[in-house]
């Protein structure tokens, strides 16, 4: 266990030197081009739900903070009834902040009425991912908005107590024979306490995964709570190898639901972590 706690804090003291020195060394040619070689094709972002007790203005601030570019909007940030020209202000604030919303969700859909709202409210936010939570007897008339749309639809996990989409394999299941671009946002945490391996389901569900939710819990079971990604029970290293392996070219948004209302400490500790493990396993 010591040697464990040690390793953590090696990664995140790396990680820290490196947002402190890293847009110095980016400076310069040839250490720019090292880092181009290096690049994976997945990136770090923010879920939006972390930021629930948050206006925009202040989750944005912490956002730059930590240097991480995307967000998944949530509507308590920016509502479904938000006019054009709101829409547009908002996306020029993300801007100014260097950060692009990438998707939206989690929206929960339990009507064909609301799908078709997610979906027109998707298309006038101007992005191609939605990460929803649809009923099962909907997911055919689901299947006919991604095709008309042109846009993915990721189906958010939620654990032993969602009795829709407990873990990757049940979503799965329910979705291989509709069309592609239907996968799931993959919520690693939940998928752990519902007794799954999530390295194991990354590997073997990839094709599926349009998003992925990075957090870490305290237990593999029902009372595992949401803490710092460093410090649960999920193999965040292998993970991380996992990624690579697979080819993972989606976004891995941090979702952090542990003192959510003091988050700052909590999210700092965990980019920095997940930062220090791609760089030490690089």
């Amino acid at each position: 266990m010591k040697a464990n706690k040690n390793s953590r804090r090696a990664f995140v003291k790396k990680s820290a030197l490196g947002i402190m020195i890293g847009p110095a060394l980016a400076s310069t040619p040839s250490m720019a081009k090292a880092r181009a070689i290096k690049e994976d094709p997945f990136d770090l972002g923010f879920a939006g739900y972390t930021f629930r007790h948050f206006n925009v203005e202040e989750s944005l601030e912490m956002i730059s903070k930590l240097d991480v570019n995307y967000l998944c909007i949530k509507d308590f940030h920016l509502p479904f009834e938000s006019t054009d020209a709101e829409i547009k202000a908002f996306h020029e604030q993300l801007a100014a902040s260097n950060v692009t919303g990438y998707a939206v969700g989690p929206i929960y859909m339990k009507t064909r009425k609301e799908i078709d709202e997610g979906f027109e409210y998707a298309k006038r936010v101007g992005v191609k991912l939605i990460v929803g939570i649809p009923m099962h007897e909907d997911l055919k008339y689901l299947e006919g908005k991604v095709k008309e749309y042109d846009m993915k639809y990721a189906i958010h996990n939620h654990g032993p107590e969602d009795k829709l989409y407990p873990n990757a394999k049940v979503t799965v299941d329910l979705i291989k024979n509709l069309d592609s671009r239907i996968g799931m946002c993959f919520d690693m945490g939940h998928n752990m306490r519902d007794g799954r391996d999530p390295v194991k389901d990354l590997e073997t569900y990839v094709d599926r995964i349009h998003d992925i939710h990075l957090k870490n819990v305290t237990e593999a079971k029902d009372e595992g709570k949401t803490c710092e990604l460093g410090r649960g029970v999920i193999d965040i290293p292998a993970f991380v190898d996992m990624l690579r392996k697979v080819n993972y070219s989606g976004k891995c948004s941090l979702e952090y639901e542990k003192d959510m209302k003091t988050p700052l400490q909590g999210i700092s500790e965990s980019v920095g972590y997940f930062r220090g493990v791609v760089d030490a396993r690089s």
